[in-house]
C-alpha cells in the first residue's frame, strides 16, 4: 500500500470521515412521530475528531430522501459515548439508546430499521450478539429491536488500513484485520453469525485505487470480502463503484482513492445508487436487486474468499500462533497476515478446497477446508473434537437457534471433510465416545458417531447457553441460542427441504405423490422444536391447515407431532409448500403432496 508510516495514523483516522452538509433530524431526546414504517436509525463510523461529527458528514441528505417516502430518521452518533471506547461498549450503548426511544404518544418504540456506515455496522453486530470486552464472552439481548439493516461499507472482517493506527485506541485495534473482536463476532453462535435473523443487505464499494488490496477489490479502506454479507446469506451484497468516503484530502494523498471519488454513504439525491438500495430495501421493493452488481456476479468476489484462522489446544484453550499459510491442491500458496499472536488472516485467496498450515506452540497443525467465495471463513484448528455446528436434527433453520425439548445434531469437523494433522501424521478429530454437556449438565444422547452426535435438550433449556463435547482426545465448547420455540420439520429424504415426514391418518401410510392428501384428510406431521408452544400455525400452499393437536409425539422423546385437517380449495400439487410457525420462528420450507 502506498502510504508512509509518518502520516499513516492521520490517514486511517481521516478515512472514516465524509464531507459536511446540513440536514434536519429528530433531535436526541425528542419523541418519535409514529408513521406507517418503523423509524430509521443511522449509525456513523469511526470518528477521530468528534467535533466534526454529524449526520450530514456521513450520510448527506439521507434523512430528506427517507422523509419523502414517509419515514422518520434518527441518528446514533458514536461520539455521544465519550472517550472512544471499545466497539463492545458502543454496542451496549446502542442497545440502551434503542430501549429509550418513545413515540410521541409515550409508548416505546419496539422496532426500528438501521442504516450504518463502516464501524457503525460492527456496532450493530456487537449489539445483536451482546459482545462483551472479555474475549469470547457474549450476553445477547433476548429481544431484538431491529427489523431491517443496511450495512454500508462495513468492515465485517476488518481492514488492513486500521492497522496503521493500531495502538492509538481500542476502536482501531478492533477494526484491524485479524483482531480478536472480529473473530469473536464471526463465530459467536456455534461458529457463525446470522445477524439474529434480521433482514439485511450490504452495500460494498470497489472504487478504491487498489493500493489497499488490489484494483477493483476495495473502497480504499474495506476489501469486498470484508464488506460482503456472504457469511449471512447469498444474494444480499450489492457492489457499487464508490470510495469509502469522498476523495480528496488524505485518502487521495495516500493513494487509496482518486480525488474525484464519491463516498459510498454520502447521499446527494434520491437517484444515488446507495439511496436507491436503501429506500427500496427498507420499503420492501425489489429495486435494490437491480442496483450495482451482485456479489455472485462480481469477477473477483465470485472467485475469491478470505480466511480467519485461530488455533486451540486439544482441551479447547487458546493456542499461541506463530505463523500460518493457505495452499491450493495445485501448489499455489500464501502466507497469512497476523496482527496479534493468535489469529491469522487473508482477505483474498482462490475459493475451493484449501489446506491451512499453522505453526503453533503445540507444533505444526494443518487442516483441509472448503473456502467459500465472496466472504471470509473463520476456522478453528485444533486437536481432538471440534464442534462446527449445533442445529435441529430435522433440518438447518434460519436464524440458527434451538428450543427446549428439541432433538439437536452436533456436527464435528469430519462432516466438513476436514482433517487435522500434526506434521504428516493425521490426528483424530472424532466425536466418538463423547460426553455432551449443556451448561455443565449431561444431555441424553440418541446417536453417536465420529461425525455426528444427536442429543435431546431438556425442558428447562433457555437463553444463551454452551454445548460442550468431551472425550479421551480432548474437548470443544460452543455457544447456542435457545429460544422458546423454533420448529424444524423432518423430511423423508433427510435433506430438510424435501417431502415432509407426514402420515395420512385416513390410511396410516406416509404421504407421498402416490398417496397424496385430499381436502378434509387429517395429516400427522413430525418435527422437533415446538418447545412449550401449544398453538403453532401450519400452512399448505399458503392456506392454513387447522391444528387439532400439537405437542410431544407419544412414546418418542424430543419428537413433536402436529395433527391438522387439510383445507379445501388447494390445487393439486405433488410438492405444495409446507411451513410451520411457532412463536416468533418459522420452520424449514418443506413440501407435501395434495390432490
Amino acid at each position: 500500500m502506498i502510504v508512509n508510516r509518518a502520516r499513516s495514523g492521520l490517514t486511517v483516522l481521516w478515512a472514516f470521515h465524509a464531507a459536511v452538509l446540513s440536514a434536519q433530524l429528530i433531535a436526541p431526546g425528542q419523541s418519535v412521530p409514529r408513521t406507517a414504517n418503523p423509524p430509521v436509525v443511522f449509525l456513523n463510523g469511526y470518528q477521530e475528531d468528534c467535533g466534526g461529527s454529524s449526520f450530514a458528514a456521513t450520510f448527506g441528505i439521507a434523512d430528506q430522501v427517507l422523509q419523502s417516502s414517509g419515514q422518520v430518521s434518527l441518528f446514533f452518533d458514536n461520539c455521544t459515548v465519550p472517550g472512544q471506547p471499545s466497539i463492545e461498549t458502543l454496542g451496549t450503548a446502542f442497545g440502551s439508546y434503542l430501549a429509550a426511544l418513545k413515540y410521541d404518544d409515550g409508548t416505546p418504540v419496539d422496532i426500528v430499521d438501521v442504516v450504518s456506515h463502516s464501524m457503525g455496522g460492527l456496532i450493530v453486530r456487537s449489539y445483536l450478539t451482546g459482545k462483551q470486552e472479555q474475549d469470547g464472552v457474549f450476553s445477547p439481548p433476548a429481544t431484538i429491536r431491529i427489523r431491517k439493516a443496511v450495512f454500508i461499507a462495513s468492515p465485517n472482517f476488518g481492514t488492513g488500513i486500521a492497522a496503521f493506527g493500531f495502538g492509538l485506541n481500542s476502536q482501531l485495534d478492533e477494526l484491524t484485520s485479524g483482531s480478536y473482536f472480529i473473530f469473536d463476532l464471526a463465530t459467536w453462535n456455534t461458529g457463525t453469525d446470522d445477524l439474529r435473523g434480521i433482514d439485511a443487505v450490504a452495500v460494498a464499494g470497489n472504487g478504491g485505487t487498489g493500493a489497499a488490496t488490489m484494483p477493483g477489490f476495495d473502497d480504499g479502506v474495506v476489501p469486498l470480502t470484508s464488506a460482503s454479507l456472504g457469511f449471512y446469506q447469498p444474494g444480499r451484497t450489492r457492489v457499487v463503484p464508490f470510495c469509502h468516503v469522498d476523495g480528496g484530502g488524505l485518502i487521495t494523498l495516500a493513494g487509496l482513492c482518486s480525488a474525484d471519488a464519491k463516498g459510498i454513504a454520502i447521499i446527494r439525491s434520491a437517484s444515488d445508487p446507495t439511496a436507491k438500495i436503501m429506500v427500496s430495501f427498507l420499503n420492501g421493493t425489489t429495486v435494490w436487486q437491480t442496483v450495482g452488481q451482485a456479489a455472485e456476479q462480481n469477477s473477483l468476489l465470485k472467485t475469491l474468499g478470505g480466511l480467519y484462522v485461530r488455533p486451540r489446544t486439544a482441551s479447547g484453550m487458546l493456542e499461541q500462533l506463530n505463523s500460518a499459510t493457505v495452499a491450493m491442491p495445485n501448489g499455489s500458496a500464501k502466507s497469512l497476515g497476523m496482527s496479534n499472536g493468535e489469529v491469522a488472516y487473508t482477505n483474498s485467496f482462490a475459493a475451493g478446497q484449501v489446506t491451512i498450515g499453522t505453526d503453533t506452540s503445540a507444533g505444526n497443525l494443518s487442516k483441509v477446508v472448503t473456502l467459500p467465495a465472496g466472504t471470509d471463513l473463520p476456522v478453528t484448528v485444533k486437536l481432538g473434537p471440534n464442534i462446527v455446528r449445533v442445529q435441529p436434527a430435522a433440518a438447518a433453520v434460519f436464524p440458527l437457534s434451538v428450543a427446549p425439548r428439541m432433538i439437536v445434531s452436533i456436527f464435528g469437523d469430519a462432516l466438513a471433510q476436514s482433517t487435522v494433522q500434526a506434521g504428516s501424521v493425521p490426528l483424530p478429530t472424532t466425536l466418538s465416545d463423547a460426553q455432551v454437556m449443556l451448561n455443565g449438565s449431561a444431555l441424553e444422547l440418541f446417536y453417536v458417531s465420529p461425525k455426528q452426535i444427536n442429543a435431546v435438550l431438556p425442558d428447562t433449556a433457555a437463553g444463551f447457553m454452551t454445548v460442550a463435547v468431551q472425550n479421551s482426545s480432548g474437548a470443544s465448547t460452543v455457544n447456542v441460542v435457545v429460544e422458546a420455540a423454533h420448529p424444524a420439520v423432518f423430511t423423508q429424504d433427510s435433506t430438510g427441504a424435501g417431502p415432509a415426514a407426514a402420515i395420512n391418518a385416513s390410511d396410516g401410510k406416509p404421504v407421498s405423490s402416490s398417496n397424496p392428501l385430499h381436502a378434509s384428510d387429517y395429516m400427522e406431521l413430525f418435527l422437533t422444536g415446538l418447545g412449550a408452544t401449544t398453538q403453532p400455525v401450519v400452512t399448505i400452499g399458503g392456506s392454513s391447515c387447522p391444528v387439532t393437536y400439537a405437542g410431544p409425539a407419544p412414546g418418542f422423546v424430543g419428537l413433536d407431532q402436529i395433527n391438522c385437517q387439510v383445507p379445501s380449495g388447494l390445487a393439486a400439487n405433488p410438492a405444495a409448500v409446507l411451513i410451520v410457525t411457532a412463536g416468533a420462528r418459522s420452520s424449514n420450507v418443506t413440501t407435501i403432496a395434495v390432490e
